[in-house]
């Protein structure tokens, strides 16, 4: 059971956490969690300001997280008790007091020092949510989860390295569980093999959570956030939009790629390599059903899963005669694009032209200026993508025809279709976007 971090943001969150365990103690859960909210950007804020030279600064822009913890401890564990976390929040503080001033002073690689002061987060929060289990009567552990998951050199990035952490994840929590203990472990953070602290980079609490779901071959891995599951399309464009109950691996990579943050495919990749169910819970609605993602799925009815978008796109056109029966001009195109470390999205090609979209513009100027050797380019902003997303969109007879007569009133800039099997994108102006989405959902919900 992963729980981000706003479902562990104060005294009611912890307390709904305590709850959705304690129903589902029969099923031995590990429960990993996430930085309260606000904190892990606390002390990214609070390394940046070391880094010019203000120490003190820096760690007084830290008090008022520290106290939100104690908050929550005293709530839990009234006077009288014994409370672990009140000196472990104090260590903290002193370890990261130290941290803070090797900051300012540079006397270890910053890299290093960064990852080891935003692992802060997910050690207190992990820590402080085992004390609140033992304060409710539940037999819980806080488990290091640098002694767990075993990592590169990558300060930042790090990439797990798979058969050892595997290992210590049996051998630590193995017995544990065996013993009737509700491990509990921050996400996020993990060691590379000298020991030194090092973190896994965006969803990364997803990624420690599948990988204990896989080296322990869980029966489920549940991620508890703040929404019920992937839904139909963005409900702020369309009320109607509900939640999907089931989708594969590949659909939810899709969508994720669209800006349904519910889940970074990369991050739950190790659950569904070992062939475990993915579920998508609400910490605010634990009773609703969620959206559950396998390694496959089956074809909705209408074979449309779900309607996702983008915003301020730019398209790029690029036309060059010698295209024409010419090899290693797409190869010339996209340096260009690795050159500047610039994504693209969407691309659509014919004998002479190539059309793509970005959305990232920061090195437009740049890209522009080096493309318009290989032929005449065309800027346009102001585009939205449309990704209609769902098992079998390929193989479906007449399909596409249906989704476009739907919108046949819209001026579409761009199309792909076919290159995956789940997914037929295209590109319309921005402004229209909202009617289009309202007018598909509509029509195939």
């Amino acid at each position: 059971m992963k729980f981000g971090g706003t479902s562990v943001g104060d005294v009611a969150a912890f307390e709904r956490v305590f709850q959705i365990v304690s129903s589902q103690l029969q099923k031995q859960p590990v429960v990993v969690v996430s930085a309260m909210t606000k904190v892990t950007d606390a002390l990214l804020s609070a390394f940046e300001i070391a880094k010019k030279g203000d120490f003190a600064e820096a760690f007084l822009s830290l008090e008022p997280h520290f106290e939100r913890h104690a908050d929550v401890s005293r709530h839990f564990i009234t006077d009288g008790r014994p409370n672990a976390f009140g000196g472990e929040l104090e260590l903290a503080r002193g370890e990261l007091s130290d941290l803070l001033m090797r900051v300012s002073r540079r006397s270890l690689p910053l890299s290093m020092l960064k990852d080891a002061i935003v692992s802060y987060g997910e050690q207190l929060s992990s820590r402080l949510l085992a004390e609140v289990l033992k304060a409710k009567g539940i037999r819980a552990r806080q488990v290091d989860s640098r002694r767990l998951i075993v990592t590169d050199d990558e300060y930042g990035a790090a990439q797990p390295i798979w058969n050892e952490t595997e290992e210590l994840i049996r051998l630590e929590l193995g017995p544990i569980i065996a013993d009737l203990e509700v491990p509990v472990m921050g996400g996020f953070i993990a060691a590379n093999r000298g020991g030194e602290t090092t973190t896994l980079g965006r969803g990364g609490s997803d990624y420690s959570a599948a990988m204990v779901a896989a080296a322990l071959q869980g029966g489920e891995l549940q991620i508890w956030t703040d929404v019920t599951g992937v839904m139909t399309c963005d409900p702020r464009i369309c009320a109607e939009a509900r939640t999907i109950p089931v989708l594969s691996y590949e659909e939810a990579a899709e969508l994720a790629y669209f800006g349904a943050k519910v889940l970074h495919p990369k991050t739950i990749k190790p659950a569904v390599d070992h062939a475990i169910p993915v579920r998508v819970c609400n910490t605010f609605e634990p009773d609703a059903v969620g959206t559950m993602v396998l390694a496959d799925s089956a074809e909705a009815p209408n074979k449309i899963k779900s309607i996702a978008h983008k915003k301020n796109i730019t398209i790029l056109r690029i036309t060059s005669a010698r295209m024409l029966g010419s090899y290693g001009f797409m190869s010339a195109l996209f340096q260009v694009f690795e050159r500047y470390r610039t994504v693209i999205d969407v691309i659509s090609t014919s004998e002479v032209s190539v059309a793509l979209t970005l959305d990232n513009t920061a090195e437009l100027e740049k890209i522009v200026t080096e493309l318009e050797r290989l032929g005449d380019v065309e800027v346009e902003s102001g585009y939205a993508v449309i990704c209609v997303v769902g098992e079998g969109l390929r193989a479906s007879t007449g399909l596409a025809a249906k989704v476009f007569s739907t919108i046949d009133d819209v001026n579409v800039a761009l199309v792909s279709h076919g290159a995956s099997s789940v997914n037929l994108t295209f590109v319309v102006k921005e402004d229209v976007a909202s009617a289009v989405i309202q007018k598909l959902h509509k029509q195939f919900f």
